[in-house]
């Protein structure tokens, strides 16, 4: 699981949306649309971000169609600890490269 964390946040340019998609599903479960309102991003990206987590075993979805939602997978609320350690390293470093800090 670390590893595939570390590639899908800290090792692709887009890490930083995947973690912010993580973050909020920790918080409340919710479907695409949802995501893409409260996070400020393009819906189909949003989507994307969330076939390839899925994928990785990050996310399960529940439901059917445009009303899926989605959870953590068990797997992953285990190890969200691990995910924020990888967060604290990368989300500062990241938040200096976008001036946000």
């Amino acid at each position: 699981m670390m590893r595939v964390l570390w590639w899908l946040i800290a090792g692709t340019r887009c890490g930083l949306n995947r973690a912010r998609i993580i973050m909020t599903l920790k918080d409340m479960p919710a479907n695409a649309n949802q995501l893409a309102e409260s996070l400020d991003l393009d819906y189909k990206t949003v989507r994307h971000y969330l076939d390839l987590l899925v994928e990785n075993q990050i996310l399960v979805p529940q439901g059917e169609g445009y009303g899926m939602v989605y959870f953590l997978t068990s797997e992953m609320e285990a190890n969200y600890s691990e995910f924020e350690k990888i967060w604290v390293k990368f989300g500062k470093r990241s938040k200096k490269k976008t001036g946000t800090e």
